[in-house]
């Protein structure tokens, strides 16, 4: 007799591995969806502070297929342009750099001589149309197998190095990543001071029987500072904090995650002020920015203080029975270290207490920093580097583990080897999307038409499935864009006159965009802020994934009941 194959023994994928398979579907995706792009423009919006800001954004109804140039159309429009110098000023065409082009004949015309004629795709499109296409062929923008941008083009087996190069030091990957490697650093001292692990404790025996009120007053802390600046990547610090916390009031590294990093994304959701978001949203939609607040405020209260409900009764769950947990096994690093801890009994030092303080005030500059000041990435990068160097020299002064100044750069070493692998993932993340083709609208790619088609198939439905759906489709959008503001500008010229289609007004289209994009961010592993704090918290994604699709889908019945409510009540 066969012997049957014990399901629950199956070995769960790694997170390289799930990214990898994600990037061959997209990969796949592309030799069968055509590529597309939209025209874009400069926009001028009010944001949340008062003050005018533009932002580049897709024109309604410029989508089209990438096509190959119909160069006897185009050559003949050269001609005649030549012949016409005030067209050619008004273009800013210089006379002699086209007399060139035309002296070559129409064998070599291509878009790159165009654009260097300032005759750009978008240029010729808004003056002919698409007679300046060959439509009978749709072109597909699919990677190589293998290449560089030097040597044959981007290939997808290169997704890990080209993401992790992709943007800059104010983004995703290669800030984020250096972020992580930073922060990574400045908490291996801190760490090795053994300051949070004297702290911990002396707060847990101090604060016996009230450790179950700290859940949720954590939860609502995050989740205001999500609603208020956007908190996401700044979680990453917190959270290296917050999960040996966690863990010693008897809980696991899924709550402490949840309390932290989701806690903040609903908030993000459920925002009445969020100047990456919702602001964003509102001002390109063309309604008033932080409109709608009273709502908002309303829905932030509700779904933040039902999650937290929800959160609870999980944690209680782990709390009686921890080896219910799904990361059981990894937490055995975090136990093991308190449990060692614990056992030697250690003092809460004077050099303890002053790390601590140290950090508070560097947490207290931070916030300052993001809310006053406009800081990101590279600031908070170096205010984390001072945090522990200044961790570093306490420990030095006060001898606390007789650390020298030898062990500081040890430990900093150790803090960021530990987390390079999380940075890694970040970069893997990132490579999915260029994978698609990139998410800029004026390049032609898969995932713009896939923007296109989807926000097509949304025209003529009635309010409430609209609306529902403009949420589904913003939901399922964040999969593979996770900035809250890059998603504002791809698919907020779409859903914003959608919506006047549909019977809606633009305020519930911002809704559905916000709770969409929110919500989902706690889920998706393109998130480079979510597998920072799963890295630190040494959580496999696929074991994140099992536990939080549950929470994703009682977030999905929250924010369709709101969505519902707006529509019902018309929101403005």
């Amino acid at each position: 007799m066969k012997k049957k194959k014990d399901l629950t023994k199956m070995k769960t994928p790694h997170t390289y591995v799930i990214i990898f398979g994600v990037v061959l579907v997209a990969w796949v995706l592309t030799f069968l969806i055509p590529a597309g792009k939209f025209s874009t423009e400069e926009i001028e919006y009010v944001d949340a502070n008062g003050e005018v800001s533009t932002r580049t954004v897709l024109k309604q109804d410029s989508f089209r297929y990438a096509y190959p140039l119909n160069t006897d159309f185009v050559f003949e429009q050269l001609e005649n342009l030549e012949e016409n110098p005030a067209e050619l000023e008004e273009l800013g065409v210089d006379q002699a750099a086209l007399q060139s082009v035309l002296d070559e004949g129409e064998s070599k015309l291509d878009q790159e001589k165009l654009d260097e004629l300032s005759l750009t795709d978008d240029v010729l499109y808004e003056l002919y149309g698409d007679k300046i296409y060959d439509t009978s062929e749709k072109l597909h923008k699919t990677a190589k197998v293998w290449g560089t941008d030097d040597f044959g083009g981007f290939g997808f087996l290169n997704f890990v190095f080209e993401g992790l190069v992709s943007g800059d030091k104010y983004g995703s990957a290669v800030g984020i990543a250096a972020l992580i490697l930073v922060v990574g650093g400045a908490f291996g001292i801190i760490m090795k001071t053994g300051a949070i692990d004297a702290g911990i404790f002396a707060f847990i025996s101090k604060t016996r029987g009230l450790e179950r009120l700290a859940l949720p007053l954590l939860f609502f802390a995050f989740s205001f500072g999500g609603a208020t600046f956007g908190m996401a990547e700044e979680v990453i610090p917190f959270s290296m904090v917050m999960v040996p916390f966690v863990i010693a009031l008897g809980y696991d590294s899924i709550v402490a995650v949840t309390v932290t990093y989701v806690a903040s994304q609903i908030g993000n959701a459920t925002s009445w002020m969020s100047p990456f978001s919702v602001a964003v949203a509102q001002g390109i939609a063309g309604i008033p920015v932080l409109s709608g607040a009273t709502f908002r405020i309303i829905m932030w209260v509700v779904i933040t203080g039902l999650s937290a409900a929800y959160l609870m009764v999980y944690a209680e769950r782990i709390r009686k029975n921890p080896e219910k947990s799904l990361t059981y096994k990894s937490d055995a690093y975090f136990r093991d270290h308190i449990q060692k801890t614990s056992d030697e009994n250690k003092p809460f030092l004077l050099g303890h207490k002053l790390i601590l303080l140290e950090m508070l005030a560097v947490l207290i500059w931070i916030v300052w920093g993001v809310t006053q000041k406009g800081y990101y990435i590279p600031e908070i990068a170096s205010q984390f580097f001072v945090m522990g160097l200044g961790a570093g020299l306490i420990a030095v002064i006060f001898k606390l583990e007789d650390m020298g100044l030898n062990d500081v750069a040890s430990a900093f070493q150790s803090g960021a080897a530990d987390l390079a692998g999380t940075a890694i993932v970040v970069g893997m993340a990132k490579g999915i999307l260029l994978v698609l083709g990139g998410s800029d609208a004026n390049v032609p790619s898969a995932l713009n038409t896939i923007l296109h088609s989807i926000g097509g198939l949304l025209s003529g439905v009635p309010a409430f499935i609209g609306a529902w759906f403009m949420y589904i489709f913003q939901s399922l959008f964040n999969l593979v864009v996770t900035s809250n503001s890059g998603q504002a500008a791809l698919t907020m010229p779409i859903m914003a006159p959608l919506a006047d289609l549909v019977g809606v007004s633009r305020q519930i289209a911002v809704l559905a965009y916000q709770l969409g994009s929110g919500f989902m961010d706690a889920f998706t592993p393109v998130s480079a802020s979510l597998i920072g704090v799963l890295g630190v918290a040494r959580i496999e994604w696929a074991k994140w994934a099992k536990f939080q699709i549950k929470m994703q889908g009682f977030l999905f019945v929250l924010g369709t009941i709101f969505i519902f409510i707006a529509v019902a009540i018309g929101l403005q």
